[in-house]
């Protein structure tokens, strides 16, 4: 199976969720860490890192002698990475997708592409758990490529348990790309069920099955519960509002060891999961 764990907001508990899941998934299980921009899996699961891989995208460069000024680069560009004025183009590496359109349409071919490191991926083992986290250089603006760096390590045959980032922006639908189940972490809150449901409605259009887990469950009000019961969403866990759980989050503890009643929980979260898959 390939579970993304995903939240329509930050601060619901995806980190818990994966990690507390990974550690409770018998077998061959991997962990992707997905969340490059702050990714924090490695806090808990305390990995052995045995290796890393830049992680780069082409970047175009300019030949002045060669160009013409013809303009073609800059009108191809969607992302105004490439600007030509009539002169030699300007180019804005920050900006650029590395598609190689520019490139393409180039009548003088005086543009050639030369990698620009965005990032790094990081990999090893913790336990049974085989370990992946990317890592988006500081200033850089794109996180996709190296989310799909990431993901190349996925294997078959293995369950593959993704932390993507929060939200329903690109780099979320990159991460939930390709698999197949999700579980949306969300608090009975406003804030909480406003943007559960917009996550509920990204999944929707890219036909992910999804269930939600609702943490802190207890405070706010009832309306994530009617809402789900209303959408026919399936609740697979409610983890209680617990000042001990707070307490192993800032230990950096996953859940299951520093409470080992939920070990049995989080394992009963797996197999509501996988009957959802098989289904």
């Amino acid at each position: 199976m390939r579970i993304v764990i995903a939240s329509g907001k930050g601060g619901t508990g995806k980190t818990t969720v994966a990690t507390g899941l990974a550690r409770s998934c018998e077998g061959d299980v991997q962990l992707l860490d997905c969340d490059v921009e702050e990714p924090d899996c490695h806090l808990f699961l305390k990995p052995n890192i045995e290796g890393s891989e830049a992680v780069g995208i082409p970047i175009p460069t300019v030949d002045g002698e060669k160009c013409t000024g013809h303009g073609e680069c800059g009108k191809i560009c969607q992302y105004n990475a490439i600007v030509s004025l009539g002169g030699a183009p300007v180019v804005f590496p920050e900006l650029c997708h590395g598609c190689g359109g520019c490139a393409l349409v180039c009548p003088e071919e005086a543009i050639t592409e030369v990698p620009r490191q965005v990032g790094v991926v990081e990999y090893g083992h913790s336990g049974h758990i085989e370990f992946i986290q990317g890592r988006l250089r500081v200033g850089e603006a794109m996180s996709p490529p190296v989310m799909r760096a990431v993901k190349k390590y996925v294997r078959e045959g293995a369950t593959t348990i993704i932390d993507a980032p929060p939200g329903t922006s690109c780099p979320v639908v990159e991460a939930v790309k390709h698999t197949d189940f999700a579980v949306l972490v969300t608090e009975p809150t406003p804030f909480g069920l406003n943007d559960l449901t917009l996550a509920v409605e990204m999944l929707r259009k890219l036909r992910i099955p999804l269930g939600v887990v609702i943490n802190r469950a207890g405070i706010g009000d009832d309306g994530v519960e009617a809402y789900c019961r209303s959408e026919g969403i399936s609740i697979l866990l409610r983890i209680p509002y617990d000042r001990r759980i707070a307490v192993a989050y800032s230990r950096g503890e996953t859940l299951e060891v520093a409470i080992p009643e939920y070990r049995e929980k989080l394992a009963g979260l797996a197999t509501a999961i996988a009957a959802k898959v098989s289904s």
